[in-house]
């Protein structure tokens, strides 16, 4: 399913096809007083603050992307104007998790 701007709704799980050996996974869950929030959109930003992709938040709250090694900004924007960016590292092999409280 995808959302206004085709961007892929995301699901809490990890597709059991995906390689992490062979991947750099950022991963994350958006809430709202403890709530997940839903078609919250994330934005990856490289090192320069250069857009690079853009998933919306699934009924779960939860992002994925699939990312080179490096450090990367999380971009969180919600309804009411809410901006919230957090700095993560990629690492192939590993899943770097997020929680965002906006």
């Amino acid at each position: 399913m995808t959302q206004g701007c085709a961007a892929p709704e995301q699901t809490a799980h990890l597709p059991a096809t995906v390689d992490l050996t062979n991947e750099a996974v950022i991963q994350g869950t958006v809430t709202r007083e403890g709530t997940p929030v839903s078609s919250a959109y994330a934005r990856l930003l490289d090192s320069s603050g250069e857009f690079t992709a853009e998933v919306v938040t699934g009924d779960e709250g939860v992002f994925r992307f699939f990312a080179a090694d490096g450090d990367w900004t999380v971009r969180v924007l919600a309804a009411g104007g809410v901006s919230v960016d957090n700095t993560v590292t990629a690492k192939t092999g590993t899943v770097a998790g997020l929680e965002v409280a906006i």
